[in-house]
């Protein structure tokens, strides 16, 4: 996770577009996630979160009022989306499909987990239920608070909890597996 957003943030407010463009780049995909799992629609998505960055250029100056720029950029990617949602209620959308989601990636907090274990713990996350997986990211990568993820997701603190509770469980199964299982003999 990047501890450098709020220099990015300040670079920004005095104009600087590598600065955007930096931002953009980390904060992109988590943002598609969450316009995803509001719209269930892929290319609406890609347009909601090209409106979010927009807006941020766009206003700019008022960048230095954001005390939290991820937060910001969560909020304004919900508003967004809930916005396309009533604009375009009247068509049909397709429903989120496991293909959407791109797939979640962990960093390793220490040298110790192998390649294959980190390689089986992406596929444990990526078996997970979209929402379950969603809120998982919002909570463990990004670093967003409960009562956050409630609020940008627009469902309960409890079923936050449950979510993270959920994918938890499932993940320790993995890893106690892997730690379980005898290490791969490589024969020459």
């Amino acid at each position: 996770m990047r501890d450098d957003i709020p220099e990015l943030q300040n670079r920004i407010y005095n104009g600087d577009t590598k600065a955007f463009k930096e931002l953009y780049d980390y904060c992109c995909a988590p943002l598609l996630q969450v316009a995803l799992a509001i719209v269930h629609h892929r290319e609406m998505a890609e347009e909601i979160v090209a409106d979010v960055f927009i807006a941020v250029w766009r206003h700019k100056q008022d960048l230095r009022q954001v005390g939290n720029m991820k937060w910001y950029l969560y909020a304004t990617t919900r508003n967004i989306a809930l916005n396309y949602l009533r604009k375009y209620a009247h068509k049909k959308t397709q429903h989120l499909d496991e293909d959407c989601m791109p797939e979640y990636e962990i960093n390793p907090e220490s040298q110790l987990i192998s390649n294959e274990m980190m390689r089986q713990i992406n596929v444990a996350i990526s078996a997970l239920p979209p929402q379950c997986r969603l809120v998982f990211k919002l909570v463990k990568e990004d670093g967003l608070k409960y009562r956050e993820v409630a609020d940008l997701l627009n469902i309960s603190v409890k079923t936050v909890e449950n979510q993270v509770g959920i994918a938890l469980k499932k993940l320790a199964k993995v890893k106690a597996f892997l730690l379980a299982a005898p290490p791969a003999i490589h024969h020459q």
